[in-house]
């Protein structure tokens, strides 16, 4: 029987050297059909992306999320935020989502999952919550990923408040809600790989 395991403290987190995250010129904005075409194509040579959205949050009582309004997806090298507002967009990353025999991994998929039926009426294939890997390795809580980051690579992956409660139903996002979202995708991606290699080690 495994031994359950601790995420680590936040304080503990905090102590640890910074995560690499990608910078802007490695993050590529969709928000037309042309380069939303030319994102598909790039992707399209991984087999597994790293995968997150964002939504515009809501403050009111009752009022009901109209997200998600961006879809970031992640390889190892880029990352690409679309945004959902353009029609053509959105139906090429509806497409993608679709797609069947390619990994999207990421973390607390569900209600992204549930928003994405919602919005884009499509059933997202190949979804991998990467909690069900971390179980593997003895992990019974939940890890987000600023607690993956640092039990995987023993690193600090920062998140912007800020950033994480800003307006995503923008057209135009600023860089900072760019590096945000294009991050939690990339770092997923790298999790997830790290993950595979480590538990293909231990089989």
């Amino acid at each position: 029987m495994t031994t359950e395991k601790l995420p680590p403290s936040n304080d503990d987190i905090a102590l640890l050297p910074l995560f690499d995250r990608l910078g802007r010129d490695r993050i590529s904005l969709v928000s037309t059909a042309e380069q939303a075409q030319v994102a598909a194509l790039m992707l399209q040579a991984a087999p597994v992306w790293g995968f997150d959205t964002e939504s515009k949050p809501t403050f009111r009582v009752g009022e009901v999320s109209t997200g998600p309004h961006i879809v970031q997806l992640a390889t190892l090298d880029h990352a690409w935020v679309f945004q959902l507002h353009d029609p053509d967009c959105r139906a090429v990353a509806a497409q993608l989502l679709a797609q069947e025999g390619v990994v999207k991994a990421g973390f607390g998929l569900g209600d992204d999952k549930k928003r994405i039926r919602s919005k884009l009426g499509i059933e997202p294939q190949g979804i991998v919550e990467i909690n069900t890997l971390f179980r593997q390795l003895g992990y019974r809580k939940e890890l987000g990923v600023k607690a993956a980051v640092a039990v995987m690579f023993k690193q600090r992956f920062i998140k912007s408040k800020k950033a994480s409660t800003s307006n995503w139903a923008l057209s135009n996002l600023n860089d900072n809600q760019l590096i945000y979202a294009a991050n939690d995708a990339y770092a997923a991606m790298c999790v997830y790989a790290a993950l595979q290699g480590l538990l293909t080690e231990s089989l």
